[in-house]
C-alpha cells in the first residue's frame, strides 16, 4: 500500500485550517516579554505565563488604538484569533484588542506618565517657586459650576476680602479638558494678571480626575512663571498635576488656606462623584465593534485578509535581511579600499626613491631605456633629497637585455 508523503507546506496549511477553524475569537491574559515594535507599525511580542508562552502579533491599524505603551513585564489580557504564520511553522495570536489586566489601563498610563516625567526632572524641588506672601490677585482655573469654586470664593472671601479673584473656568473632565485646562494656564502667563493660581476640581474616580493626569496639562504647570497650586480631588487623590505643581493641596479649600496669608480650619469637602456617560458609550461602541470583527473573520472573509497578513509579516523579515546585507557589502568595500590605498602607497615613485633607488630625467621626462639619450645630452638624476645634473659621457648596453 502506497504511503502518503506530505510536503511541508501542505502538512503546515492542514494544521492552519484545522487550527483557525478548531477556536473562535478569544480572550488570553498573560505577561508581555520580547516586545518588538516594527519599524513598519506593526507590534510582535511573545504573552507568557510562568510555564508556557505564545507569540503575538498586532498589525498597525490596530496597533495605534492600544490605550497604553507596551513593554515587557506589563500584564495584559488580548482578544484575537489563533492564527498559523505558514513561513516560520508557528502558531500566533492576532490580536485585535488590548486591556489592562491586574491595574486597570489608566493606572498602567498614570504610572508611565509619572516614570517619563520624572526622569525629565519635572518633579525637581529646585524647580518649585514659592508662593507670594501677600498676593493681590488669585487666578483660579476649574469647574465656574462645580462645588469646587464655590469652596475656593467662599474661604478666600472669609479669608482675604481683599483679594482679587480672577475666574477661569473650564472642563475639568471628559474629552478637550486637559486641552483647556493647559490654555488657561497659558493665558494667565501671557497677560500676567495673577500673583499665584488655584487649579484644580473636587474629588472623585480616576476617570473623572484623568485630565490632571494628562502631560499636556504637566507641562503647562512646569512652565507656568506663576506659582501654580494643584487642588485636585480629595486628600486621598493624587494626580500627575500634584507632583508638578509648585504646591499641593489636599483639597480646594486647603488651596485657597494656602494662598492667602490668614489662619482658618479645614472644612472637609463632600463631593458626590458620578459616573461619566461618556465612558458607557464608549464601552458599548467598542462592544459592538468587537462583534463585527467577529462577523468579518469568518471563513468567508478571513482567507483573503489573511494571505495579505501573511505576505506583510515575509516584508517585514526580508526587509531586515536586507537591512543586515548591505551592511556586509559596504563593510567589504570599505576593506577593498583600504587594500587599494595600500597598494597605491607602495607604488608610489616617492616611496621607491626613499628606498635608495633614483630616477632619470631628460626635459623632464622620464628616461626608461639608454636609447633614449644621446652622448653630450643634459640629464638629471632625482634622488630623495634632490636633483642631480650630469651630461652623458658614453652609452653601454646591458648584454643581458
Amino acid at each position: 500500500m502506497d504511503t502518503k508523503v506530505y510536503a511541508v507546506s501542505e502538512i503546515t496549511q492542514l494544521i492552519r485550517d484545522i487550527l483557525e477553524d478548531s477556536f473562535p475569537a478569544l480572550w488570553i491574559e498573560g505577561e508581555v516579554s520580547n516586545f518588538r515594535p516594527h519599524h513598519s507599525g506593526h507590534l510582535y511580542f511573545t504573552l507568557k505565563d510562568p510555564s508556557s508562552q505564545i507569540s503575538c502579533v498586532m498589525w498597525r491599524s490596530r496597533a495605534a488604538s492600544t490605550p497604553f505603551d507596551l513593554e515587557d513585564g506589563v500584564k495584559i489580557r488580548v482578544f484575537g484569533n489563533l492564527r498559523v504564520y505558514e513561513k516560520a511553522g508557528r502558531y500566533q495570536i492576532d490580536i485585535l484588542t488590548i486591556q489592562a489586566a491586574g491595574v486597570g489601563e489608566l493606572q498602567i498610563l498614570f504610572e508611565q506618565l509619572k516614570k517619563k516625567l520624572l526622569e525629565e526632572g519635572l518633579f525637581e524641588s529646585a524647580a518649585k517657586k514659592s508662593l507670594p506672601k501677600i498676593p493681590r490677585t488669585i487666578g483660579i482655573i476649574t469647574s465656574p459650576t462645580g462645588a469646587a469654586i464655590r469652596d475656593i470664593m467662599s474661604v478666600l472671601n472669609r479669608r482675604a476680602p481683599y483679594v482679587k479673584q480672577i475666574i477661569c473656568g473650564v472642563k475639568v473632565q471628559g474629552d478637550g479638558a486637559a486641552e483647556e485646562i493647559a490654555a488657561a494656564l497659558s493665558a494667565f502667563n501671557h497677560h500676567g494678571v495673577a500673583d499665584a493660581i488655584i487649579v484644580g476640581r473636587g474629588g472623585g474616580s480616576l476617570e473623572d480626575l484623568w485630565p490632571f493626569n494628562e502631560e499636556v496639562v504637566a507641562r503647562a504647570i512646569y512652565e507656568s512663571a506663576i506659582p501654580v497650586i494643584s487642588a485636585v480631588g480629595h486628600e486621598i487623590d493624587f494626580t500627575i498635576a500634584d507632583f508638578v505643581a509648585d504646591v499641593r493641596a489636599a483639597t480646594p479649600s486647603a488651596a485657597a488656606e494656602i494662598v492667602v496669608p490668614a489662619a482658618s480650619e479645614l472644612r472637609d469637602i463632600l463631593i458626590q462623584s458620578r459616573q461619566n456617560i461618556e465612558n458607557i458609550i464608549r464601552e458599548k461602541i467598542n462592544l459592538l465593534r468587537m462583534q463585527m470583527d467577529g462577523i468579518s473573520r469568518t471563513h468567508a472573509f478571513r482567507r483573503p485578509e489573511n494571505m495579505v497578513k501573511q505576505s506583510v509579516q515575509r516584508i517585514d523579515e526580508l526587509a531586515h535581511r536586507i537591512h543586515l546585507a548591505s551592511g556586509n557589502y559596504l563593510q567589504s568595500q570599505e576593506s577593498l579600499v583600504s587594500k587599494i590605498n595600500q597598494n597605491l602607497r607602495s607604488l608610489n615613485p616617492e616611496n621607491v626613491i626613499r628606498r635608495g633607488y633614483s630616477i632619470t630625467l631628460k626635459d623632464g621626462k622620464l628616461i626608461r631605456s639608454i636609447a633614449e639619450v644621446e652622448t653630450g645630452d643634459d640629464v638629471s638624476v632625482k634622488l630623495t633629497d634632490g636633483l642631480l645634473h650630469n651630461t652623458v659621457v658614453s652609452k653601454q648596453y646591458d648584454k643581458e637585455a
